[in-house]
């Protein structure tokens, strides 16, 4: 199969199922993820549909959001590695905002046994995974959870953002582009991702390289707002580029 008839017939599956997953298709086709990825990348270039995590979805459906089993089980020894190298980056006896996310939910996992930090967070897995932590004072933020993400927001989040300021924010995001810059699906949920970013003086951003290149619908920073990225060798060279232009220290793990 030529690759204009492969890519025409990805697009009627994406709009048949509403989305198509990489490794589905290179197994259906019988070609590399590459090859599939090229083909997506190809068909995201001519509006036909939109890259998301692990796949794509037709165009007009950047609201799109996979629940949060799906995002668990996606590029998990990615965020593992990306979770691990994340430690590195705690303050000592300081201060730190944990943003909902699969990969930061694994940080908190990580966490040694014998740091002392003050944590706010606004996920709800992150928050229970950490209450027992000997070290740690956990302050959790609460709002309206979202049942996608099991994440508080709206106003009683924003506000209790608005009323801190932590040493450093470990930041998740589900897309990130030079043109569009850090994006979520939900708007609820930028709103709360706009806030701990000023509510840190330093952002780190744990992302696997599969979020590079895709925008979803709402927009909740620049890729100046991140100071370190930290991602898998997978990154693709001109989404590194485009970080470090900003001035942002990109970290593989």
């Amino acid at each position: 199969m030529y690759a204009p008839e492969r890519q025409q017939e990805i697009l009627r599956l994406a709009r048949e199922g509403g989305r198509v997953d990489v490794l589905s298709l290179a197994e259906e086709f019988q070609v590399t993820a590459e090859t599939i990825r090229r083909d997506l990348k190809a068909l995201d270039r001519a509006g036909l549909v939109r890259r998301v995590h692990g796949g794509a979805i037709p165009a007009g459906r950047l609201d799109f959001e996979p629940d949060l089993a799906e995002r668990e089980s996606t590029a998990a020894d990615e965020k593992d590695r990306i979770a691990r190298a994340a430690v590195a980056e705690l303050p000592a006896d300081g201060s730190v905002i944990v943003d909902a996310g699969t990969t930061t939910f694994r940080l908190a996992g990580a966490l040694p046994l014998d740091c002392s930090l003050t944590v706010v967070t606004h996920a709800l897995p992150v928050a229970a995974r950490l209450a027992d932590h000997p070290g740690i004072a956990l302050h959790l933020v609460g709002g309206r959870v979202r049942h996608r993400t099991r994440a508080a927001v709206d106003a009683w989040a924003l506000r209790a953002y608005g009323e801190i300021r932590a040493d450093v924010l470990f930041l998740a995001t589900n897309g990130f582009s030079a043109g569009g810059g850090l994006t979520t699906p939900d708007l609820a949920e930028a709103a709360v991702k706009r806030a701990a970013i000023a509510a840190a003086r330093r952002v780190v951003l744990l992302a696997d390289s599969s979020k590079g290149g895709q925008e979803h619908f709402a927009r909740f920073g620049e890729l100046s707002d991140v100071d370190v990225l930290i991602t898998d060798g997978k990154l693709a060279p001109e989404d590194a580029r485009a970080f470090e232009a900003a001035g942002t220290e990109v970290v593989y793990a």
